[in-house]
């Protein structure tokens, strides 16, 4: 049910006990105002994992695919908030590690959302590498550079979760950077889901 909150409420509850729409004004205001978690050596995701500057810009694709499917398994998903997706994130990165070492078993998680989001993304990466298969003859985006691409996403996930229950800070960063720029955004401006 979407319905007009006070000001109050929409300052104290925003992403606590109200679903906030993306779109939402007072809630792209206040991300301006949101400093980004510093992340303490000992919490970076996946430590082992090297993700250079140049892998980032030498494998675009990855990242375009990764990124588009994460959004569109949480938003095509009601009710998916950040916390959903790092553990979509934290399955996927436990299966392309396997895969990596030589072994075949895909993580899934408990967690129906999070599962969601984890087949939507499964499924792009599948469809990309059948594409570049055919396009080339060869099997040459390594399950490797697909972790590595999932590592990013999942430190930068850290660095923007605002710990709120139903928090959608790097949803947002998604949608910056990976929605369709000729669709509306979700949801209605200024109204907010109780």
């Amino acid at each position: 049910m979407r319905s007009d909150i006070c000001t109050q409420c929409c300052g104290t509850e925003r992403e606590v006990t109200l679903d906030c729409p993306l779109d939402c004004e007072h809630l792209i205001e206040s991300r301006k105002h949101e400093k980004p978690s510093e992340i303490q050596p000992g919490d970076v995701p996946h430590p082992d994992v090297r993700v250079t500057e140049s892998f980032v810009e030498s494998h675009g694709p990855l990242f375009q695919v990764a990124g588009s499917a994460l959004l569109d398994g949480a938003l095509s998903t009601s009710g998916a908030v950040d916390s959903d997706v790092r553990e979509a994130l934290e399955s996927l990165i436990k299966t392309y590690k396997t895969l990596d070492s030589g072994l075949i078993y895909e993580s899934r998680p408990s967690n129906p959302y999070a599962e969601a989001i984890r087949q939507r993304v499964s499924a792009a990466i599948q469809e990309f590498n059948e594409r570049v298969y055919q396009q080339t003859g060869v099997h040459s985006v390594r399950d490797a550079d697909w972790m590595r691409a999932l590592v990013f996403f999942a430190r930068v996930e850290r660095t923007r979760n605002n710990g709120r229950r139903r928090g959608k800070a790097f949803l947002t960063i998604l949608w910056d950077s990976h929605a369709p720029r000729n669709q509306p955004q979700p949801g209605e401006p200024g109204i907010i889901s109780t």
